[in-house]
């Protein structure tokens, strides 16, 4: 399958209030060999324009420098995304309504419909990572990570899995420990449950994903609190509170992206 290429929009829904799911065709989806937390680069053209992919082979760098060739007022702006589901050539991608100013890619699915088409870059498989084969395998996640803790879920038999929403209109028919924010500060509740939840016996590694403070502060109780080595804590932030991903990177960010980095290396 070829890393870039088009997607077509063929349906829209709202499974929950907050959540919008996309449908997409396009070249090569068919050919795409699922596995879990499955990522790709989703491309929103700029209002009033077609896509604009860069052009270029299969290496990621000399692709992503072409990306940059374009000039800015055609470049379209680059999100990340994880697979929710795929069927008979088509892949699913749900995008979460945040309350704060909607960024380009939540803007685009408020309106989204049926014809509309955005570029993608991926799913490349250089990203793959293996599921662990601890005895548990513990998910945390907020509503930004369902989309992976859904396709993680559907693999293992091992896993116990917590999600914080905004309310309970947010769940999914998951087997997830659902907790509600309700007004509550983004993952204060998520906090407390994976530090009350009982793990043992036998190992444990996790799996978190979300805001980026919020997964910063699970990783330090499980690292620190829990006393789970380091490399057993896969972790990503996908967002961040009042930041979005075209600003800068926190001294926390560069931090995060070492750390991951070491990890990688084994």
């Amino acid at each position: 399958m070829k890393p870039t290429g088009l997607l077509e929009v063929t349906a829209v829904w709202r499974p929950t209030p907050r959540t919008v799911r996309v449908t997409f065709t396009g070249d090569g989806l068919a050919d795409l060999e699922p596995w879990p937390d499955q990522q790709l680069k989703l491309l929103f053209p700029p209002p009033g324009r077609p896509v604009r992919l860069p052009s270029g082979d299969d290496d990621v760098l000399r692709w992503y420098q072409a990306y940059l060739a374009i000039p800015e007022d055609e470049r379209p702006v680059m999100r990340s995304y994880t697979v929710r589901s795929r069927a008979l050539g088509t892949i699913d991608v749900e995008f979460v309504l945040h309350d704060s100013a909607d960024g380009p890619a939540t803007a685009w699915a408020r309106t989204a419909s049926a014809g509309a088409v955005l570029g993608r870059y991926g799913p490349d498989a250089a990203y793959r990572r293996p599921l662990s084969t601890a005895d548990t395998l513990l998910l945390a996640g907020d509503e930004t990570a369902l989309p992976a803790i859904a396709t993680i879920l559907s693999e293992v038999d091992n896993a116990v899995a917590f999600v914080e929403v905004a309310a309970a209109a947010e769940e999914q028919p998951l087997p997830v420990h659902w907790l509600h924010r309700d007004g509550a500060e983004h993952g204060v509740k998520l906090l407390e449950a994976v530090r009350d939840a009982k793990l043992g016996p036998g190992s444990v590694a996790a799996w978190l994903a979300g805001e980026a403070g919020m997964v910063r502060a699970l990783r330090r109780h499980l690292v620190g609190e829990r006393g789970l080595d380091k490399r057993v804590v896969e972790f990503s932030g996908y967002w961040r509170r009042r930041l979005t991903q075209d600003d800068a990177p926190t001294a926390d960010d560069l931090a995060d992206a070492a750390e991951k980095l070491a990890q990688a290396g084994g």
